[in-house]
């Protein structure tokens, strides 16, 4: 039987010990939606989500019912964009960094 783990697990415990994966996740899950792709960069706040500062904070935080902030970051979620932008501002915070857009010209 071959080694396995949990992808959840792996990816909390990578985030929690490495500011720089947890950083470049919040980038990518932010590239992600400006390029079109919400479902991707959806996923990937929920991970950071729960890698961070878990649910029930950002439910405190955002002054939101957790269950709704899990549907807003599951696969189907629609989340405004008043609720993405609050959710990127405590993921900002947390991981103390700030996001910039830029351009770059397509090949």
């Amino acid at each position: 039987m071959g080694l396995t783990r949990d992808f959840k697990r792996t990816v909390g415990e990578r985030v929690r010990r490495d500011p720089d994966f947890a950083k470049a996740m919040l980038d990518e899950a932010a590239t992600s939606f400006l390029n079109g792709e919400p479902h991707t960069a959806r996923l990937i706040l929920r991970e950071l989500v729960n890698a961070t500062v878990g649910f029930e904070m950002l439910a405190t935080a955002l002054d939101k019912p957790a269950k709704s902030l899990h549907r807003m970051l599951s696969q189907n979620g629609n989340p405004t964009m008043d609720n993405l932008s609050a959710i990127l501002v405590v993921l900002r915070k947390k991981l103390r960094v700030r996001i910039r857009a830029h351009t770059v010209k397509a090949a």
